[in-house]
C-alpha cells in the first residue's frame, strides 16, 4: 500500500508540474517569468542597456506636461517638481511583474559606497503597477510606465529593472542636480587650420563664490556632452586657470582633442501613420505582419554641402496618428533602410543613434551588396518619428565614425550641456552641483 500511495505521489507531482504553462517553466530559451531569449550575458552594466531581447521602445524622460516631453533627457534639479518618466514595451509572454531599483553612481560611474537609505526616501525596490496592453496593433504587446520617485541627493543614478527571478531586464542612466554654483558658457570658434570649418568648441566659466570649494582644480569634475550622448563625451575636463580670488574656474581650451565635430544634421523619417506615406518613406507592406517599411535610399553625404534642416538631434519620438493613445496604439514594424555608396566603407557599418542606445549594436549592423552598390540594414521598430546617422566601425576600434558617410560642419545645431560633479571633504560621494545646457546655431 504504502509503494501504491508513492508511485500516485509521484504521478501528482508529475502532471501537475506538466500543466504549469511552456512560458512558466524553466529549461533552454526560457526563463522562469516567462521571458524567451534572456541574453545570456545579463552582467549589470552601468549603462543604458537592454538585456531582454524581448524588451523594447525604452524611454526616460522629465514628464512637463507638453507633447515634445519625451525629448527631455533624463536630468532634472533636486526639488523634482517634474517627475522623470520609464516607459518600455514587453513583446512576447504574459504580462510580468517587473522591479524598479536604483544605484547611487560616482561621477565616473561605478558604484558609490552609499546605503539606499542615504540616497532614498523609501525601501529600494519598486514595482511597475501602470502596465497596458497593446490595442489596434497587429504585434501584441504590454507596455510598461513607471513614474520615478523623489531622491535625497544630487548625482548619478542607475536605474535597474528586474524580472521577478532578479534577472537584469534593462538599465538607464539618469542625473540629479543642485545649481550650487553658476556655470557660464558659449560657443566659440575652433582654433587651428580646417578644424573651424568642421568642429565645434564650448568654453566655459564656474562660479563658486557662494559655494566653498576646496582644491577645486583637483577635487571638481566636469563632463561635457554633445546631444546628451555619453558615448563621446568629453570626460573629467581640468580647467585652465584656477581665479581663487575671483572664485572662478575657467575652462578655455586650445587643443583639438576637447572640441566636438559638429557632424551634420540627423537623417530623418516618419511612419506614425498606417494611411499614407510618411516622411522618407517610400513603400509600405501592409499585407504582412509585421508590416514591411521600406525607407527612401540614402546617399553618403560626406561629399556634399552642408544643407540646413530642422532635427530633433538624434532622437526620436514614438506615435500614431490614426489612434490615441499612442504609446499603446503604436504598432511594431519592419524597417528596411538602404544607403547607396560606390564602394564598401573601410569597416562595418551601422545604422545609429539614440534608437540604437548611441552603440553599434549586432542588429543594426548594415550589409553590403557590391552588384547593386549599396549597404541595406532591416531593424524592428516601434511606429514613430526617428533621428538617424550611419557608423562605420573601423578595425581595432570600438568607437563609431560617423564623419565618413555624413561629414562634419561647424554650421550644424547641436544641444550640449556641462555637468559638474564634485565631493566634499569627508563625503563618500560625487554631488552634481551644476548643470548648463548650450545650443550652438540654434534654429529657434
Amino acid at each position: 500500500m504504502q509503494q501504491k500511495r508513492f508511485w500516485l505521489s509521484i504521478l501528482f507531482i508529475f502532471l501537475l508540474y506538466g500543466c504549469v504553462p511552456i512560458s512558466q517553466q524553466t529549461g533552454t530559451g526560457t526563463t522562469g517569468s516567462g521571458n524567451i531569449g534572456l541574453n545570456a550575458n545579463s552582467q549589470l552594466r552601468y549603462d543604458d542597456f537592454i538585456y531582454d531581447p524581448q524588451v523594447k521602445s525604452v524611454q526616460l524622460y522629465v514628464q512637463n506636461g507638453h507633447t515634445e516631453q519625451v525629448l527631455n533627457p533624463p536630468i532634472i534639479p533636486l526639488t523634482q517638481e517634474q517627475p522623470l518618466v520609464l516607459e518600455f514595451d514587453q513583446l512576447q509572454g504574459s504580462q510580468q511583474r517587473y522591479v524598479v531599483k536604483f544605484i547611487y553612481c560616482n561621477a565616473d560611474w561605478t558604484e558609490a559606497r552609499l546605503t539606499p537609505m542615504q540616497y532614498l526616501n523609501a525601501f529600494n525596490e519598486f514595482y511597475i503597477t501602470d502596465i497596458t496592453p497593446a490595442y489596434n496593433t497587429r504585434v501584441p504587446f504590454f507596455h510598461y510606465r513607471f513614474q520615478v520617485p523623489s531622491v535625497k541627493l544630487s548625482g548619478n543614478y542607475l536605474l535597474v529593472v528586474t524580472d521577478q527571478n532578479g534577472r537584469n531586464i534593462l538599465s538607464r542612466r539618469m542625473m540629479v542636480f543642485e545649481q550650487l554654483i553658476t556655470v557660464g558658457a558659449e560657443p566659440v570658434l575652433t582654433s587651428g587650420g580646417s578644424a573651424q570649418f568642421t568642429n565645434q568648441q564650448i568654453n566655459f566659466n564656474l562660479y563658486y563664490n557662494k559655494y566653498p570649494l576646496v582644491n577645486p582644480s583637483q577635487e571638481v569634475k566636469v563632463v561635457l556632452r554633445q546631444n546628451y550622448r555619453w558615448d563621446n563625451a568629453k570626460l573629467n575636463l581640468r580647467p585652465r586657470y584656477v581665479r581663487d580670488n575671483e572664485k572662478r574656474l575657467e575652462y578655455t581650451f586650445f587643443e583639438l582633442q576637447h572640441t566636438f565635430a559638429g557632424l551634420n544634421e540627423f537623417r530623418y523619417f516618419d511612419n506614425r501613420s498606417r494611411r499614407f506615406l510618411g516622411a522618407n518613406v517610400a513603400t509600405a507592406n501592409r499585407a504582412v505582419v509585421p508590416e514591411e517599411i521600406v525607407l527612401t535610399r540614402d546617399v553618403n553625404r560626406a561629399q556634399e554641402v552642408y544643407s540646413s534642416q530642422i532635427d530633433i538631434n538624434g532622437r526620436f519620438v514614438y506615435g500614431n496618428r490614426d489612434y490615441g493613445n499612442e504609446a499603446a496604439s503604436a504598432d511594431y514594424n519592419w524597417v528596411t533602410f538602404t544607403l547607396e555608396t560606390s564602394k564598401p566603407a573601410p569597416g562595418d557599418v551601422y545604422i545609429f543613434g539614440e534608437l540604437s542606445d548611441w552603440k553599434l549594436l549586432p542588429e543594426y549592423k548594415m550589409t553590403y551588396d557590391a552588384a547593386n552598390q549599396r549597404y541595406t540594414g532591416r531593424v524592428f521598430l516601434k511606429q514613430g518619428y526617428y533621428n538617424y546617422y550611419y557608423a562605420v566601425q573601423t578595425s581595432g576600434t570600438t568607437n563609431p565614425d560617423v564623419i565618413y558617410l555624413e561629414g562634419s560642419f561647424n554650421t550644424t545645431e547641436n544641444m550640449y550641456d556641462i555637468l559638474v560633479y564634485y565631493r566634499p571633504p569627508g563625503s563618500r560621494s560625487d554631488l552634481l552641483i551644476g548643470y548648463q545646457e548650450v545650443n550652438v546655431n540654434s534654429r529657434r
